[in-house]
């Protein structure tokens, strides 16, 4: 390990491709083609062809077998250096967000001058394999050494092994999907559709309002005819979403709806991190400065909501950093399903969720919704799975940077009951 006093890592710039719902504009693309199309518009960007970068770190939710080197792949047709390393991970929903903080932590350290933060995933190029039977069948062949044990495997062959098998969308361990898992947590902190449709409705009027100012026109680059995300609904409103049916419960209690809960998505978004002498040299402007991060998990089987890990992150990470709410101008909040976030912001605001679960002798308390994704979140942009993170981290940092100053805040959730968080800032030099 080697490392030097700790360097801020400054944000020079996010970029991504408009997120588009999985099988319509991007139906025929692979992760590859999505992340490929984010670095070189990253290198066009900030004039980086033919440069070596320390490290790109990305990765893929949703992921073929041939894509077990998805980013150093990407990175070797973007036109940086073939000798940029590069690295895939995968922590679900977070990953982006991830990748910016293990690219952080090497520029801080000093092991890197620069890198790049990416993530994609394309639903529409999901993945279909054989059932395991098929595959023994395959592979007892291959191992056999005379014809006839090369034979013998194919005589075990059924009409079942050709049933193909389609990526689950369910945990494991309980086998509910994510809209299952939190359905139940939307009842036990008792969260009204009304209140999930408002927080739906103000995701897209507020991401259209943003478009209309030009906010997007240097963080979205078109690609394939696209311009804009197409799941944005400018013209949607609170009647329109009160009248679509629950989609995870279809019974009498079911509140979650196609509206209120994120569509499956396809897009690709990166963020370019950086020492601030690297900037200089370069003659680039830094936007702001990612500070802290923090990772959680809960035991979303026997004790706690799937997504409700974020809790725990943010709790911990503000504890690090000696933060409160009241430090914060702006809170940026993956809207997975409305109902997830505001059973967060619930319990944060709960006495006794943040005593018993969170150890803290006060509720961190309530959010000011006039600071939260003022342009717009997951809910109206989409969420294709690994690309969120960077997509929210690059928003943020140019938000701070025309601010001039202030701090702001990232909590993503994920599959598997983990949660993702960070905290960003625009300060003077101390």
């Amino acid at each position: 390990m080697f490392y030097k006093t700790p360097r801020r890592v400054a944000i020079i710039g996010g970029l991504r491709i408009p997120f588009c719902r999985a099988h319509t504009k991007y139906a025929r693309l692979s992760n590859q083609d999505l992340l490929t199309a984010v670095l070189k518009g990253m290198v066009d960007r900030y004039e980086l062809h033919g440069v070596v970068l320390g490290d790109v770190s990305a990765g893929a939710v949703i992921k073929h077998s041939r894509d077990w080197n998805l980013t150093r792949e990407s990175v070797l047709a973007s036109g940086l250096a073939p000798q940029t390393p590069a690295y895939d991970l995968q922590r679900a929903c977070g990953t982006s967000l991830e990748a910016a903080i293990q690219i952080g932590n090497k520029i801080a350290l000093g092991q890197i001058d620069a890198g790049i933060a990416a993530g994609a995933d394309s639903i529409s190029d999901t993945p279909i394999v054989y059932p395991d039977g098929y595959r023994n069948v395959l592979l007892g062949s291959f191992r056999g050494r005379s014809p006839g044990e090369k034979i013998m495997p194919w005589l075990g062959l059924r009409p079942q092994h050709f049933k193909p098998e389609l990526p689950g969308v369910a945990e494991p361990r309980t086998g509910l999907s994510m809209g299952q898992s939190t359905e139940i947590t939307a009842k036990d902190w008792q969260i009204t559709r009304e209140a999930q449709d408002e927080l739906a409705f103000e995701s897209h009027r507020r991401a259209a309002a943003a478009y209309d100012e030009g906010f997007y026109t240097d963080l979205v680059m078109p690609f394939k005819g696209v311009t804009e995300d197409n799941n944005l609904r400018r013209d949607t409103k609170i009647e329109k979403l009160a009248k679509l049916k629950p989609v995870f419960d279809r019974g009498a209690g079911g509140t979650m709806t196609a509206g209120n809960s994120t569509p499956l998505t396809d897009g690709a978004a990166g963020v370019l991190l950086a020492s601030e002498d690297w900037a200089r040299q370069r003659g680039l402007p830094v936007l702001a400065y990612l500070r802290y991060g923090k990772v959680a998990a809960v035991d979303f089987v026997a004790d706690e909501g799937l997504l409700m890990a974020p809790a725990y992150a943010v709790s911990q990470m503000l504890a690090d950093a000696r933060l409160s709410f009241d430090d914060f101008d702006l809170f940026e909040i993956h809207e997975a399903f409305a109902a997830q976030t505001l059973a967060t912001l619930k319990a944060w605001e709960s006495a006794e969720y943040c005593r018993d679960r969170l150890g803290r002798d006060e509720p961190l308390g309530a959010i000011d919704r006039a600071r939260l994704n003022i342009k717009g979140g997951s809910l109206a942009i989409g969420h294709p799975f690994a690309a969120t993170g960077a997509r929210i981290l690059g928003s943020l940092a140019k938000m701070l940077g025309e601010r001039g100053t202030g701090r702001g805040l990232i909590s993503v959730c994920t599959a598997g009951g983990m949660g993702v968080t960070a905290i960003v800032e625009k300060r003077p030099p101390p």
